[in-house]
């Protein structure tokens, strides 16, 4: 049986046609992402079985970088430090973005909200290395804030020159430069809580905490897992902050991860370990994402 063709105008197009006129239009940008990110990561894994350096090609010696890792104080160090990192920042920048997209959304939905949520975007399209220069010249031994203390005839404190100073300084400017892109994320959702949950519950006599705890927090459960898990991934990537500021110092205090393998492949020119390092950094951010859009997800 014939299909009947159409009556006017061109013909409809076969359904390969269209498929292989959609690949055209996307294979450039494929071809960007293979080149620029697959590659890279397969290049990265086949480096980490040996000991390339810069300077030098490398010979295969099969998992004796990944066994490494473990007696290396170094990396060890650069691990725990991430850890606590991730461990101060996260939490602050999604409760506080939480607590500052639902006081926008409530009480400041005007004028002045919308230049808030402005200003408080800033920091995320900011460079890193601008804002940590900044902070920098603010905190440092000879920075703003030591000035204007001894011209108090104050202590100066170099916060940025003590351990455990340096790293709380760092984490908490990190939520300061992302906190805004979080706002953003939780009003959106906030807005999409329908508005007739909140005067019901209103006229049976709720209070803004329990509309917030039993209607706001449940209604923006998908911008949470949104929240926490790109939190946790950028601060398992920090590095240019980190760089910029403190240089992984004093003593390593502040030496992450990425950090940690910068040194060892740009500086120690021990590429090959460098890269077992980068491998084992992708496999913790995978698992650490997976559990966590699972676990959250499954309590939503």
């Amino acid at each position: 049986m014939r299909t009947a063709r159409p009556t006017g105008g061109r013909p409809a197009p076969a359904p390969g046609g269209r498929r292989w006129g959609g690949l055209a239009y996307v294979l450039p940008s494929l071809l960007v992402l293979l080149v620029t990110a697959l590659v890279p990561v397969f290049m990265t894994v086949g480096y980490s079985f040996t000991d390339y350096s810069i300077l030098e090609d490398g010979e295969f010696v099969g998992f004796d970088n990944y066994t490494r890792m473990f007696s290396d104080p170094v990396f060890t160090s650069a691990l725990r430090v991430t850890i606590i990192f991730t461990l101060i920042s996260v939490p602050l920048q999604t409760i506080g973005a939480l607590v500052l997209a639902e006081t926008l959304a409530k009480r400041f939905r005007n004028r002045f909200g919308q230049f808030t949520r402005s200003v408080l975007f800033i920091p995320s399209i900011a460079s890193m290395v601008v804002a940590g220069t900044v902070w920098r010249m603010l905190l440092g031994d000879q920075g703003l804030l030591n000035e204007i203390l001894r011209g108090l005839g104050l202590e100066a404190s170099n916060l940025l020159g003590r351990p455990t100073s340096a790293l709380i300084a760092v984490s908490l400017i990190a939520v300061w430069a992302n906190v805004g892109y979080f706002v953003v994320i939780y009003y959106a959702g906030i807005l999409e809580v329908p508005a007739s949950l909140y005067e019901a519950s209103a006229l049976d006599g709720a209070g803004g905490f329990r509309q917030f705890r039993h209607i706001t927090w449940p209604g923006v459960s998908a911008s949470t897992v949104v929240v926490v898990v790109l939190g946790t991934i950028w601060s398992f990537q920090t590095f240019d902050l980190i760089y910029v500021m403190t240089g992984g110092g004093p003593g390593g205090a502040t030496s992450t991860l990425v950090f940690a393998i910068y040194r060892f492949g740009f500086q120690n020119f021990q590429m090959g370990y460098a890269s077992a390092v980068a491998v084992v950094l992708l496999i913790g951010v995978l698992a650490i994402s997976i559990v966590q859009n699972r676990l959250l997800t499954r309590k939503d």
